[in-house]
């Protein structure tokens, strides 16, 4: 055992992948936002530690980065980011080395300035991100049902589960933070709401942004979460002035500038169109979809808790989705059989929208319809097998048919694959 892993460490589904990958390359490096577990998930396989965000260590590290990266390995260097030329010097000890696989590991919860180091570190370094945890790590989903098993054409068995959409909501509020894992909903909420001021009020000023600024363009993408909001309208929600008649609006180089702080820092996801070869005169729309990395972080920016939720099915549905999209990445990430997919959405000016596509390198395919409870799976069903017929009209065969079609979804009476093919799964029961 690693003499680094924390003693109540939870094992995450990326364990895995950072064991396979310090068997290949000389370093892994694992970014993604903060509180997401990146530090003891890399503490759990490594032998040695040095933290960057301690300032004697960064001064080290300027001065002479050979004694920081000096240690028994793997070597855990935490938020390398800051001092973000110690990755130059990881990648010149991989090569004095002759490319000995195993022996760092670099943990970092936001993007470097373009330019702050030299080499990329193409076979040397491979890149892990990471997200909050899924519910099959914080143990809210039973696994029955692997994602990966769907796309070697595996059936499901239909089995009853009736998940409470009390228990849901809370899920979402509760957010997949490590450190709120096992602890009482209050303790989560406050967690989050603790990250965001950090994120406001120590983050933005470091990158150049105004918390106030911040904090406007947060709250816009949470009441917009899960949708394809334009720069326009998320500009509207930031106008600042004591009056909306005199409210100027922000430019949107401005927006943008903002949602690359989001997208810097790990949190903002975003959803691109499927732009799929299907010979319609319908015109795709593949603008992107934005989400929050985790439910909890909008529902806190909006002052919503678990009971709000349930009074509000609308914006029920959107956390719901987001909290599903999670998870999806999360599961696409790590499975082998997913290795190199892509996660997009379709939606055609004749309304047609399925919410998530997972297309795999070789071609293959599978349609995600999200529904929050068993009266719109039906709905679910009906949009992703026009989308299947939409794509066999192809005739020109230029895409495949669908490996796999599905509806995951919250409060249903039982998992199973309908007449049509369609499978039915319940979100507690899904897996990488």
């Amino acid at each position: 055992m690693p003499m680094m892993k924390p003693d109540r460490y939870v094992a995450r589904l990326v364990d895995d992948q950072i064991e396979t990958f310090l068997s290949i390359f000389g370093a892994v490096q694992i970014e993604g936002p903060k509180y997401c577990g990146k530090t003891w998930a890399a503490r759990a396989h490594a032998n040695s530690e040095v933290r960057l965000d301690n300032r004697e260590n960064r001064e080290l590290a300027v001065a002479d980065p050979n004694l920081v990266i000096k240690g028994e390995y793997p070597r855990l260097i935490d938020e390398w980011q800051e001092v973000p030329s110690i990755r130059d010097d990881v990648r010149s000890a991989i090569d004095i080395s002759g490319n000995e696989p195993g022996q760092f590991l670099l943990t970092g919860s936001s993007v470097p300035p373009r330019g702050s180091y030299v080499h990329s570190g193409a076979g040397r370094i491979a890149r892990i991100h990471m997200r909050p945890m899924s519910l099959y790590e914080m143990g809210f989903s039973d696994g029955r049902i692997s994602l990966g098993a769907l796309f070697n054409g595996e059936p499901i068995e239909s089995f009853s589960v009736e998940p409470a959409l009390d228990a849901i909501a809370s899920n979402i509020c509760h957010g997949g933070w490590p450190a709120a894992h096992g602890r009482p909903i209050s303790t989560a909420r406050a967690i989050a709401q603790q990250y965001l001021e950090s994120v406001f009020e120590d983050s933005a000023p470091r990158m150049g942004k105004t918390p106030e600024m911040a904090r406007k363009a947060f709250s816009s993408l949470a009441r917009n979460n899960a949708t394809a909001a334009t720069l326009d309208t998320l500009a509207s929600d930031m106008a600042f002035g004591e009056h909306d008649d005199f409210a100027a609006k922000p430019a949107r180089t401005t927006v943008e500038s903002y949602l690359d702080f989001f997208r810097d820092i790990y949190l903002l996801d975003e959803l691109a169109g499927w732009d799929a070869p299907i010979r319609s005169k319908k015109r795709l729309r593949t603008k992107p979809k934005r989400y929050v990395v985790d439910p909890s972080l909008a529902v806190s920016m909006l002052g919503i808790n678990d009971a709000s939720l349930l009074k509000d099915f609308q914006t029920f549905g959107m956390m719901f989705e987001n909290m599903c999209l999670r998870d999806l990445r999360v599961y696409a990430s790590v499975s082998k059989e997913l290795e190199g997919s892509t996660l997009r959405y379709y939606l055609d000016d004749s309304g047609l929208e399925v919410d998530v596509i997972i297309e795999l390198r070789d071609g293959r395919w599978g349609g995600i319809e999200i529904k929050l409870s068993e009266d719109k799976v039906a709905e679910g069903v009906k949009n992703l097998l026009s989308l299947k017929d939409r794509v066999a009209e192809n005739k020109g065969k230029q895409i495949q048919p669908p490996v796999f079609l599905a509806v995951l979804a919250g409060r249903v009476s039982f998992a199973r694959t309908t007449p049509e093919g369609v499978h039915v799964i319940p979100v507690t029961s899904l897996t990488a």
